[in-house]
């Protein structure tokens, strides 16, 4: 018989994994440790409705009021009258005429003690403001902050693709899905737990009258047969000779294969298919020694690679992810056009900015420690390719793909690299050497100049950098802060654009 997840179980379950991105505590209590009582019920409802609208907004998420941070519980001790004002917050204290996408919001006892358990699935048709039109979202640091509803605009293709994977699928049995990983997974996740308890906690599935249901999400990642239910779910690596790709009696392309199935074996398949083409190359080294190197960083592939089959849109039946692999670098093509909540400015600027189509295959992904954090792996991409001294990578969406492009090409001219060899023997880092090529022909670098060249506004890295420069004597100080600022008033600059270093060229 199937094994129905109780709910009072789930909830504890939730409890003992504790906050995450999808997961919020609230006390019911407040005042001093050994003189607690009751919050008011009226704050309550206020917190718990900022949280189920900017969990909507998001990714969904659930919220458990008399819960402590470290997952102490210690209950809501107020009347009927007061929980049942409380649980009617998802609708009272919402914007008029707007609905919840609730799954869950009902009064348990677990440990003997009244909590209230809330779950909400993440809006794809609309945005959810509070009662005053305010509207929240959660951020990279799990807080629940105030959102800009103009950017939170779906169009229709937009929330197709943002229901796909929460849909149920007719005909879908557990029978259907790769019971050994699931279990696996879900021993992982706690021991002992059942194939069909996990994916009901994960929101996969759903105990009906007819037996379980799987939603899109369960079988896009655990099919056996994946071609039976979504034709594209694969990628295909097109290896090109040259910098374009051509057609006709020029046509260039050297190889052309793909790789399909679930996708738990699609990432799997797909890096072992993408590994070989990032290549070695031999390099000799200052201390004249023979160093193998990747063309591309491997791990940057990696999280591009997982993005992509991540973020994609699913939606798009007609099409897969495709690698376009040049001579010179590799697009990445993702079907689907970037989320309207997001821009490429957004990700370039590296704050950990993010949103999720298919909130329920990354949150899936997230809790197998397959993803990272959300809003992390783009800038892990960035940061591994800097590292490697390589060109910034390069974002593209347009109504159809979204592209991440990584190049093989050094991240320093001919010129630079030629006046860095002069500092071969310091063994800098990128960041110090992208310092010094910006301090080039004997320019004055300012401290606006050196965060640039950094690419972080980060204090503790600019005087970490600066100080050991300095030290090595490759940078030296040609005004002090008093002096710099005494041009910034006289000539209305600000101070940190004014030329406080030079770089030293050493002595042979």
């Amino acid at each position: 018989m199937t094994d129905i997840l109780i709910l009072q179980e789930r909830i504890k379950n939730s409890i003992l994994v504790g906050e995450s991105d999808f997961r919020e505590f609230k006390s019911g209590l407040e005042g001093r440790p050994d003189n607690k009582k009751p919050r008011l019920a009226k704050k309550i409802c206020e917190d718990i409705a900022e949280a189920l609208v900017a969990f909507a907004n998001t990714d969904g998420g659930e919220i458990i009021i008399g819960v402590e941070d470290d997952t102490t519980i210690t209950g809501v001790p107020h009347s009927e009258e007061d929980i049942e004002m409380m649980l009617n917050s998802p609708k009272t204290h919402i914007y008029e005429g707007q609905e919840l996408p609730m799954v869950y919001k009902l009064k348990a006892t677990i440990e003997g003690k009244v909590i209230l358990f809330f779950q909400v699935d993440k809006g794809s048709s609309e945005i959810y403001q509070l009662r005053d039109g305010r509207v929240m979202r959660r951020n990279e640091k799990r807080q629940t902050v105030p959102a800009n509803v103009k950017k939170l605009q779906f169009d229709q293709q937009e929330i197709k693709s943002r229901e796909y994977d929460r849909q149920f699928v007719d005909g879908a049995t557990v029978a259907d899905l790769d019971m050994s990983l699931l279990q696996s997974l879900a021993d992982s996740y706690l021991k002992g737990y059942t194939v069909e308890r996990y994916l009901q906690h994960l929101g996969l599935a759903l105990y009906a009258t007819n037996g379980l249901r799987l939603t899109r999400a369960a079988v896009l990642l655990f099919a056996k047969d994946i071609q039976r239910w979504h034709p594209r779910c694969q990628v295909r690596f097109i290896k090109i000779a040259g910098t374009e790709l051509l057609s006709g009696e020029k046509y260039n392309v050297i190889s052309d294969e793909f790789v399909q199935g679930n996708i738990y074996e699609l990432i799997l398949k797909s890096w072992e298919s993408m590994r070989p083409y990032l290549a070695y190359r031999t390099e000799f080294t200052a201390n004249a020694q023979f160093k193998q190197k990747f063309i591309y960083p491997e791990e940057a592939c990696k999280e591009a690679l997982i993005n992509a089959i991540a973020h994609r849109d699913y939606a798009a039946e007609g099409r897969g992810i495709e690698v376009h692999i040049f001579n010179d670098r590799m697009e990445i093509k993702s079907p689907g056009a970037l989320l309207s909540t997001l821009t490429v400015q957004d990700l370039e600027a590296l704050d950990n900015r993010h949103d999720s189509r298919n909130a329920k295959i990354t949150y899936t992904l997230k809790v197998s420690e397959t993803m990272r954090e959300m809003g992390e792996g783009m800038k892990r991409i960035f940061m591994l390719m800097q590292q490697n001294e390589l060109q910034k990578p390069k974002l593209y969406s347009n109504t159809v793909w979204f592209t991440v492009t990584l190049f093989n090409k050094s991240d320093f001219s001919p010129i630079q690299e030629e006046f860095l060899r002069l500092f071969s023997n310091f063994g800098l880092s990128p960041i110090q050497k992208r310092i010094l090529v910006a301090g080039m022909n004997d320019k004055e670098l300012s401290p606006t100049d050196i965060y640039s060249a950094m690419n972080t506004n980060d204090r503790d890295t600019y005087d970490k950098e600066v100080t050991y420069l300095r030290k090595l004597n490759l940078l030296k100080q040609i005004r002090t802060n008093a002096e710099a600022l005494s041009i910034s008033k006289k000539n209305s600059i600000n101070k940190q654009k004014i030329g406080h270093f030079k770089v030293v060229i050493p002595r042979k």
